[in-house]
């Protein structure tokens, strides 16, 4: 799955152009580093954050499993 789609069938955007201007405005992370590619393709393990939270992608498909931040 891309990272766009992911983001959308989280249902942290409502469409793919929202997605693509969080993506390439430098506002998402995959494992720690800011991601500007809306079509990356996410691979299991990945975690993935927006606005200091962090979701796994896991089994090809998304999980959507949130991650507790230590802030």
């Amino acid at each position: 799955m891309k990272l766009d789609q992911f983001l959308k069938w989280l249902g942290l955007v409502e469409s793919g152009g929202q997605a693509k201007h969080l993506i390439i405005s430098g506002l998402v992370s995959v494992n720690g580093i800011t991601e500007t590619k809306r079509g990356r393709k996410l691979v299991v393990g990945d975690i993935v954050c927006l606005a200091k939270k962090e979701y796994i992608f896991s089994k090809n498909e998304p999980s959507g499993r949130k991650l507790e931040n230590s802030d």
